[in-house]
């Protein structure tokens, strides 16, 4: 028998090719703005195309049985009804590629039963990689800050922002702001302004292998592969300031 080769499709663990695919399309993503041959919305239409187009290939090669939902693709069939369902942002922050900053993401997640068994986000202008299998803990001394929309406070972040005496700090896409708080450069991200599930299932996937608190603003566990695929709310946080981040968000005033 031929021995099976690393490119083989049975060949990764869905850890190593959840970090492969990050990884992958986040240098598919830098190209495109290589030397600012492209810029603006433009960059970010192409940026958003090819790089789904190159996961969902990969995807088919891998994990051709698994159920994929993804922003940039059509949800379609039964996929909420399925075990394993890979979760995909291929650019998670288009306006932020697009305006030529660092803070946008690739997120990966492989979710099992409605909880992400693996995940990896990638943030490409940083040239760093966060993986589920392989993040330190996130338990170093707190930074006094929260990171925030670069638009500013929401109702609920700025309750927790006073409750916490937390410095808001403002970060792009959703994937730079959760991997704040996993690499300790803000304590807590609260959000409740709306998302879909591909915009924090890899986050959450590794903030919660860090050790770090993941739950919706009423303290229940978040659930993904769900029918609509809509996340109106969450909390990722030190878990040391959980319960004072949730009774802030419960009780603001």
């Amino acid at each position: 028998m031929r021995p099976t080769s690393p490119a083989s499709p049975t060949a990764l663990s869905d850890a190593e090719l959840a970090a492969h695919i990050a990884e992958g399309a986040g240098q598919i993503l830098l190209g495109i703005r290589h030397r600012d041959l492209l810029t603006g919305h433009l960059a970010g239409d192409v940026g958003d195309a090819m790089a789904q187009a190159w996961i969902s290939t990969v995807l088919r090669r891998h994990r051709g049985r698994d159920a994929v939902l993804s922003e940039e693709a059509e949800d379609v069939g039964d996929r909420s009804t399925a075990s394993r369902v890979w979760i995909i942002d291929p650019l998670d922050g288009t306006s932020e590629f697009a305006m030529g900053t660092s803070d946008w993401a690739v997120h990966v997640a492989l979710a099992v039963d409605g909880a992400p068994a693996v995940a990896a986000v990638s943030l490409p202008a940083k040239d760093q990689l966060f993986r589920s299998d392989d993040v330190p803990a996130s338990d170093g001394p707190l930074s006094g800050r929260l990171a925030v929309s670069r638009y500013g406070h929401s109702y609920h972040s700025a309750a927790v922002a006073d409750r916490l005496g937390l410095e808001p700090v403002r970060i792009g896409s959703a994937g730079a702001k959760a991997m704040a708080v996993v690499r300790g450069d803000a304590d807590a991200y609260v959000h409740s302004g709306g998302q879909y599930e591909w915009d924090n299932c890899a986050p959450v996937g590794v903030a919660l292998a860090a050790g770090l608190h993941c739950s919706r603003l009423d303290g229940s566990p978040i659930v993904y592969n769900t029918a609509h695929a809509y996340m109106p709310d969450f909390l990722i946080c030190r878990p040391e300031l959980a319960d004072a981040a949730l009774d802030a968000v419960a009780s603001p005033w």
